[in-house]
C-alpha cells in the first residue's frame, strides 16, 4: 500500500496549521465514477481522500495482459457521442491515445447463420425495412408484422414502459428477440422485457410519446441525428493500450493534485459529527471529512446509509444486478478462419432466443489496431451470462473456454485451441434498470439530499456506460461543491 494510502486511512493531516483550513471530501469507491468525482472536486480546490475496498482501482475498467499482449478484461470502449469520457481522458493526458475502432461492422449470429447487423435502427428498433429485409435477421412473418404497425392505433406509454413489451406490441416479438435483446443485452446484460424504456433509450421514449407510429419515431430521431455535426464522427472510442488505462491516469492526476488514495481499505461505517461534518470509519481508523461521495454499488451503499438515510437504504436494496464473465483468448493468427482475421468484422452478437451459451464475441485484434500490433497473434473474447440467465457462470474457467470455443466453432468455423486464455468474472457487475428505475433513483437522491455534504454516484443512477458514470460523478461532485462553498472559507 502506498504511503498516501496509509495516511488517508488514519486521517493524517500534513497541512500548515496556520493556514486557513481547506475543505476536505472523502470519496468512497475507486471505480471510474469515484475517480471522476475526486478529479472534479480537486479541480474545485477541495481536498480529497479516496478509499477503495479492493486491491486495485478502476472497477470494470481493467486492463491486463495475455500472451504478452495488452488487453481489456472489462469495458473496452466508450460512447464517443457523449463528451464526458473523452473530456476526462484528455484532461488526464490520454487525448493522444484516443482511438476509434478500426472496424465497426458487426454481425448477428441468429437463425443458424452469421448475418450482417442491419443499419437504419435505433437500439435495434428499425426505421428502414430495406436493410433489415436484406440481412435475413427476421423471417418473412417478422417483416410483415413490422409493416402491420400502420394499422394499429397510437399507443399510450405513460410515465414508463418496458422496452420489450412496447416494441413487441408495435412491431412484433421478432424485432425484440433478434434485434433489441442482443443490443440492449450488450449494454445492460438485462432482459428487454423488464428494461425501462425511459431509462435505457430515453430519446426513443420521448419520440414515441409524440408520434403515432414507432417506426416514424425512429425515423425522426435519425433525421435529427443527421442534422447534428457531433453525430458525424465515430460512435465509439477506445484508448491505445486499453480503456483500462483511464482509471490509472485519473488516479495519477488526482495524486498529483494532492489526493490521498487508499486501496484495500473497506469503509465499515459513516457517522455525522455534531459540527455537521463526517467521520468515515475504516478497519484501521477514521477519516474526518466535510463531505462524502458514495461511489459504490447498491448493497455497500445501503449498509453505510442504514442509520443515516434508511429510506435511501431501503430503495438501494431493491436494485438487482446481473453477473457475467468475459472469456479472453489469444490464438496464432494463422490458425483462425478469415472471417475472424480479415479485418472486416468487429465481432457478433447472439440473441438469447437462439439458445447459445455465448452472448457476444469481439474480434479484438480486428476491432482495435493497437490490439493487432503483433502480426502473429490474434486476440478475441466472448461474453457469457445475463440477467436471469447465469447458470453457465457456475462452470469452471476451463469449461467456459470450452463452451466458448464450441459456439465459435459453430458460428465462424473456429477449430483451433488458444495459446492462452483468461476468464474475468463480474459477479453482480451490472445494475438492472427495470420499469420505474428513474423514479427510484429520484427517491434515493431525495433521501440523501436531507444530509448536507453527502452525495451518491455510479452505474446504478444515470446509466451504466462510462460517460454516464462520469456524468453521475460530476453531479455528485457539484452537490458537494455547492454544500461546501468556497474552499478555505469559514463554516
Amino acid at each position: 500500500m502506498r504511503t498516501d494510502a496509509a495516511d488517508a486511512a488514519h486521517g493524517t493531516d500534513r497541512t500548515d496549521p496556520a493556514a486557513p483550513r481547506a475543505r476536505h471530501a472523502v470519496v468512497i469507491g475507486g471505480g471510474i465514477a469515484g475517480l471522476a468525482a475526486a478529479h472534479r472536486l480537486l479541480g474545485a480546490g477541495i481536498g480529497v481522500t479516496l478509499l477503495e475496498a479492493g486491491p486495485r482501482l478502476g472497477g470494470k475498467l481493467y486492463a491486463g495482459e495475455l500472451a504478452g499482449a495488452r488487453v481489456d478484461l472489462g469495458a473496452e470502449s466508450v460512447l464517443a457521442r457523449r463528451p464526458e469520457a473523452l473530456e476526462l481522458a484528455r484532461a488526464v493526458g490520454l487525448g493522444g491515445a484516443l482511438q476509434p475502432p478500426a472496424t465497426t461492422t458487426a454481425h448477428l449470429w441468429t437463425r443458424g447463420a452469421l448475418r450482417p447487423m442491419p443499419r437504419g435502427h435505433v437500439m435495434g428498433v428499425p426505421g428502414d425495412l430495406a436493410p433489415l429485409a436484406a440481412s435475413g435477421v427476421l423471417s418473412a412473418e417478422g417483416l410483415a408484422r413490422i409493416g402491420a404497425e400502420a394499422d394499429l392505433p397510437p399507443a399510450e406509454i405513460g410515465e414508463d414502459v418496458a422496452v420489450g413489451d412496447y416494441v413487441a406490441a408495435r412491431l412484433g416479438r421478432e424485432v425484440v428477440d433478434r434485434l433489441v435483446e442482443p443490443l440492449l443485452g450488450g449494454v445492460y446484460a438485462g432482459d428487454a422485457y423488464r428494461l425501462s424504456m425511459r431509462a435505457a433509450v430515453p430519446q426513443l421514449f420521448e419520440a414515441a410519446r409524440t408520434h403515432a407510429s414507432l417506426g416514424e419515431a425512429v425515423r425522426e430521431l435519425q433525421r435529427r441525428a443527421a442534422q447534428q455535426p457531433q453525430q458525424a464522427g465515430p460512435v465509439f472510442s477506445g484508448i491505445e493500450g486499453g480503456i483500462g488505462r483511464l482509471p490509472q491516469a485519473v488516479a495519477d492526476a488526482c495524486r498529483a493534485a494532492g489526493a490521498r488514495i487508499a486501496t484495500d481499505t473497506p469503509v465499515c461505517g459513516l457517522r455525522r459529527t455534531p459540527e455537521g461534518g463526517w467521520q468515515v470509519v475504516t478497519g484501521t481508523g477514521t477519516v474526518a471529512a466535510d463531505a462524502v461521495v458514495l461511489a459504490v454499488p447498491a448493497e455497500p451503499a445501503a449498509r453505510l446509509l442504514d442509520g443515516l438515510a434508511p429510506a435511501a437504504a431501503a430503495e438501494l436494496r431493491t436494485v438487482e444486478y446481473a453477473s457475467m464473465a468475459l472469456v479472453t483468448m489469444a490464438f496464432r493468427r494463422s490458425d483462425l478462419p478469415a472471417v475472424i482475421t480479415d479485418g472486416r468484422a468487429s465481432g457478433f452478437l447472439v440473441p438469447p432466443v437462439d439458445g447459445r451459451t455465448i452472448k457476444a464475441s469481439t474480434f479484438s485484434s480486428s476491432k482495435w489496431s493497437w490490439a493487432g500490433a503483433d502480426p502473429g497473434l490474434f486476440l478475441l473474447r466472448t461474453s457469457v451470462g445475463r440477467y436471469a440467465d447465469e447458470a453457465d457462470l457456475g462452470r469452471e474457467d476451463s469449461e467456459l473456454v470450452d463452451v466458448s470455443l464450441r459456439d465459435l466453432g459453430e458460428a465462424v468455423g473456429l477449430a483451433a485451441r488458444p495459446l492462452a486464455s483468461t476468464v474475468t468474472r463480474w459477479d453482480g457487475g451490472l445494475p438492472q434498470y427495470p420499469v420505474g428505475h428513474l423514479a427510484r433513483v429520484d427517491r434515493i437522491r431525495a433521501a440523501v439530499a436531507a444530509l448536507p455534504g453527502l452525495a451518491v454516484c455510479g452505474a446504478l443512477y444515470d446509466g451504466v456506460g462510462i460517460p454516464a458514470c462520469i456524468a453521475s460523478a460530476g453531479k455528485a461532485a457539484d452537490v458537494v461543491i455547492a454544500a461546501l462553498g468556497t474552499p478555505g472559507a469559514d463554516h
